[in-house]
């Protein structure tokens, strides 16, 4: 499990990521947070090289994760994402969202690293 604490605007935000995330990911938005951060991803490298803004359902992934990362840290936060959201003045989308994929990737890395010294152990 990996946490790190980012700031939001003028806020500082911890945001966990682990093995639980893509399972509160799907149970609270009935989607696939592999899919959708891959694509988000690609629209962030696209975007970052045309200088372009994002669009509509990009930004919803984006807030979606963010929330899921954020409760997973803090379960005090509220339980409704627009709650949540509405106590952050505007802010960059640029600054947060490379945290958040590099925590992500970060914990890709430690699962896939983890499995491959548990087949060691077991002999596969």
């Amino acid at each position: 499990m990996l946490q790190k604490t980012v700031k939001v605007g003028e806020k500082e935000v911890t945001f966990r990521s682990s093995a639980t995330i893509p399972r509160l990911y799907r149970i609270k938005f009935k989607r696939d947070i592999f899919k959708d951060l891959s694509k988000l991803e690609k629209s962030y490298k696209g975007k970052k090289e045309e200088g372009s803004s994002f669009e509509i359902e990009d930004l919803e992934i984006f807030e979606n994760v963010a929330y899921i990362m954020a409760y997973h840290a803090d379960h005090s936060i509220p339980d409704n994402i627009d709650d949540w959201l509405d106590q952050f003045e505007m802010f960059s989308i640029y600054e947060v969202l490379p945290e958040i994929l590099e925590l992500w990737g970060t914990n890709l890395i430690t699962d896939i690293e983890s499995k491959k010294n548990l087949q060691k152990v077991a002999g596969k």
